[in-house]
């Protein structure tokens, strides 16, 4: 993503107060829908103006309507109030519905990210460009993005083996995930991800170079035993990736022997700090099938 697209996206709210509400479990956001209207539209009346795009949506039969929930956030009175809210899907197509002269950089940006997609069906090498001069712009050296690299198709050869396997549901590749990460770091990957102060940013992105190896050996260690022992479906599956993940273990205590101290860091590569002010209630958010691609963590 250029610095052309990040001030599209930092401008089309600038000044505003846009209140979220982060689900670690799921790793989403929830945003504030009459917030995010009331700064496309610039209406004092923003409350007003969403409840009429609301019922205009519901009678064209937009899919959208089914994905508002409601949780309770802050107003400017200090109280707590029940909230309409949409998650990042929801907002963006929230957005191309309102006609707004603020909204249309934003609608111009994401066809172009419509356009970029395509390009890279038809030449996937702009896919790898596009990564190697995102992490460049992130400071990130040419032999860490080349290991980067090699760690995402190392992943790909695991998740492979594990579909020849059994494993078919996107929670069942996470659960599997969690275990090697258990294995050798004692936290699941969410858990993991609170430790070093992110949410929807890569874990591996904001690791040390010896936790990145960690990492890696837990899920090559995983394969290479899931390929010589054939286990099948989840549970036999979970054995296998505690044994990987117990291979880091190993070369951890080894290395943290050596070094007198841990490998496990809080360190991340955010310029930035999250701060949380509200709690979820997951009885009100809308209901929809999990599928969300947990392959990649």
């Amino acid at each position: 993503m250029d610095n052309n697209k990040l001030e599209t996206i930092s401008k089309l709210f600038e000044g505003k107060e846009i209140r979220s509400i982060w689900d670690a479990e799921k790793e989403e956001y929830y945003f504030s829908v009459v917030d995010i209207v009331g700064a496309l539209t610039n209406s004092e009346r923003a409350r007003k103006y969403w409840n009429d795009l609301k019922i205009k949506l519901k009678q064209e039969g937009s899919q959208l309507s089914e994905k508002i929930g409601q949780l309770k956030l802050k107003s400017k009175d200090g109280k707590f109030y029940n909230t309409d809210i949409l998650d990042t899907n929801g907002i963006l197509r929230l957005i191309e519905s309102i006609p707004s002269p603020k909204a249309e950089p934003f609608k111009l940006w994401l066809a172009q990210m419509g356009k970029e997609r395509i390009d890279e069906v038809f030449d996937p090498e702009l896919a790898i460009n596009r990564a190697v001069d995102y992490y460049r712009s992130r400071g990130y050296d040419d032999n860490w993005i080349k290991a980067r690299m090699t760690g995402v198709v190392d992943r790909r050869k695991l998740t492979d083996v594990w579909k020849e396997n059994g494993i078919t549901k996107n929670i069942e590749y996470a659960v599997l995930t969690n275990e090697i990460y258990q294995a050798w770091s004692g936290m699941k990957a969410s858990e993991y991800k609170a430790f070093k102060g992110i949410r929807k940013e890569s874990l591996r992105d904001n690791m040390t170079d010896i936790e990145v190896a960690l990492t890696d050996l837990g899920e090559i260690a995983t394969r290479e035993l899931a390929k010589k022992h054939r286990p099948y479906g989840i549970e036999e599956n979970k054995k296998v990736a505690n044994m990987g993940g117990h291979a880091a273990k190993v070369a951890r205590d080894d290395i943290e022997k050596n070094l007198g101290e841990t490998v496990i860091t809080r360190k991340n590569a955010l310029n930035y700090k999250y701060i949380d002010s509200n709690k979820l209630d997951k009885k009100k958010l809308p209901k929809e099938k999990d599928n969300k691609n947990m392959k990649n963590k």
